[in-house]
């Protein structure tokens, strides 16, 4: 006889516990019984009830069910055949290398020590940033656009409102995405609490209550993600400043917001902040998005200029104090007084606690993992996938190097290819890229020229009185092979796919131009982008081929 308790979501009253109560009863070899106070059931089962049923009896009934001790249900399964793998993480990579592991028939532990399942993107990164910014898009249009008839307006801002819808979509796509996969799958397992290597098969799981519990594992995943890198600079540790994930949950709008950063993360961030009301200071080390064509950059600086925010390039930080809820910060051109500082300097990896070494685990110099295109580390059992590699950090990358390591840890042989990774930054234009820049091309010996289109010659971007940008391609001089794309543009991230699709099927600028592109669009500027390598698009008409 084993017991275990089953946490439920969704009960209003007490009919609804004995609803639950007679549904698990109704299995044989059951014998529950149900708290609507406590929202949880208490269950004894027999030798042979798998805890699976008794979720699926909950949820035919109409709600909800996570099972509160699941690690009996991984005791209940040592004994079990399957191939067994451990995966430290629930975000993107580890859930999607769960999945595909319990496909490939596998039985998989999967283990978080944070309170909430999901990792960065859901709750904290990608889906929370880009609601924020939806709205503040939406703010800023009301005051800003340029049809005439519709009168201009400045909103009044009700960040906790926003703030409570922005967590809403959270939980929501929290619980689609991943806490639901935990119901509807009973071979993957969830472990709470902090893993770390005894030895390259052994993982030691320290629970909150401060007991440990050691896994086993054939094969180990390691997706734990990264979290915000502070910089070492003078008093900063003793300031109240915020990370992405203090900004995007703040319940008020700073009345001036100093950004320290001037790649994806702080940009979209300024932009943002500035579209809702606040005044906002861009300290830069260098240039804006320095990894990208220097034409970007600094189309980017004109743009966020016009919009009144102040972008100070070369500022070095010498120095942040905090006084009378004003920061202080003091670079080597002058001193920048606000009432919030957002740090936005980049992500370190969450490898520091995992005892890497007992397994004998490379890392860089910054903690990457460092992994092979087959996602194995140099410890033949153990791989890793997302953000604690040293892979890009993307999610969908490391949603594609789950899925890959999974299959390759079940007995597949199958590489990531990375050659063509399209980004995007959703500051507003977009910023998208895909393949190399002209001085990456150059720096590789290759004989590249480039074609630059000012959106003013885009058909869409005239009909929508937004001519900000440009769409730049890349080719080899004389086969004329697309090499690259840089997008600057409204809708910059829908385009890019398409530039993308012509660098993998190593299309030329002839044989993308002569492609059919619906008209009014946005992409349709790749096609023109493509023609001016032989022609003057000045010069034709309407939707020319």
């Amino acid at each position: 006889m084993t017991i275990i308790e089953i946490k439920i979501t969704g009960m209003t009253c007490e009919h609804c516990a004995q609803s639950v109560q007679k549904a698990l009863n109704s299995l044989a070899g059951v014998n529950a019984s149900v708290s609507y106070e406590q929202a949880y059931a208490r269950v004894e089962m027999q030798d042979g009830v798998n805890s699976r049923q008794l979720l699926q009896a909950i949820e035919q009934a109409g709600y909800g069910a996570v099972l509160s001790n699941p690690e009996v249900s991984l005791q209940i399964s040592e004994n079990d055949d399957k191939l067994h793998i451990a995966i430290v993480g629930t975000g993107s990579g580890a859930f999607a290398a769960a999945i595909k592991a319990v496909e490939n028939g596998a039985r998989v532990t999967i283990i978080e020590g944070a309170e909430v399942i999901g990792g960065t993107c859901v709750n904290i990164g990608c889906v929370p940033s880009k609601i924020f910014i939806r709205g503040a898009h939406i703010a800023h249009l009301q005051a800003h656009h340029a049809v005439v008839g519709i009168p201009l307006n400045t909103p009044t801002i009700d960040r906790r409102a926003m703030l409570a819808q922005q967590q809403h979509w959270v939980d929501k796509l929290r619980y689609a995405k991943y806490e639901s996969i935990l119901q509807s799958n009973p071979g993957i397992t969830l472990l709470r609490g902090m893993a770390k290597f005894k030895d390259k098969s052994t993982l030691i799981i320290t629970k909150n209550d401060g007991t440990e519990q050691e896994i086993t594992a054939d094969r180990i995943l390691l997706s734990t993600g990264a979290s915000a890198s502070v910089p070492d600079i003078p008093g900063l540790p003793d300031t109240p400043f915020w990370t992405s994930t203090e900004a995007l949950t703040a319940e008020a709008i700073p009345k001036h917001l100093i950004v320290l950063g001037a790649s994806v993360v702080a940009l979209e961030l300024a932009q943002a902040f500035c579209h809702l009301g606040s005044e906002v200071t861009i300290l830069a080390r260098s240039g804006l998005l320095s990894k990208e064509d220097p034409a970007i950059g600094s189309a980017l600086k004109a743009i966020f200029e016009e919009e009144g925010i102040r972008v100070m390039l070369n500022a070095a930080v010498k120095a942040v104090s905090y006084e009378g809820e004003q920061f202080k910060i003091q670079t080597d051109k002058e001193e920048i007084r606000g009432n919030q500082l957002l740090v936005a300097t980049g992500r370190s990896p969450n490898t520091a606690t995992l005892a890497l070494e007992k397994a004998g685990i490379k890392t860089d110099k910054h903690g990457h993992i460092i992994i092979d295109d087959h996602m194995c580390t140099n410890i033949d059992n153990i791989y890793a996938a997302g953000d604690c590699t040293n892979q890009p950090q993307f999610v969908y990358v490391a949603a594609a190097a789950g899925t890959r390591a999974a299959r390759n840890m079940t007995g597949e042989d199958v590489a990531i290819d990375l050659s063509v990774l399209p980004t995007v930054v959703f500051t507003d234009p977009q910023v998208a890229s895909v393949g190399l820049t002209e001085q990456q091309a150059k720096a590789q010996g290759m004989v590249a020229e480039s074609r630059t289109l000012a959106l003013d010659n885009v058909p869409r971007a005239l009909a929508n009185m937004d001519t900000r940008g440009f769409i730049k391609l890349v080719a080899e001089k004389d086969s004329g092979r697309i090499l690259g794309c840089q997008v600057l543009a409204h809708e910059g991230g829908e385009i890019i796919q398409s530039a993308a699709l012509a660098i993998g099927n190593q299309m030329t600028t002839t044989d993308l131009a002569a492609q059919l592109f619906p008209y009014l669009t946005m992409v349709e500027g790749l096609k023109l982008t493509a023609q001016t390598f032989h022609k003057d698009v000045k010069q034709l008409s309407c939707c020319a081929g």
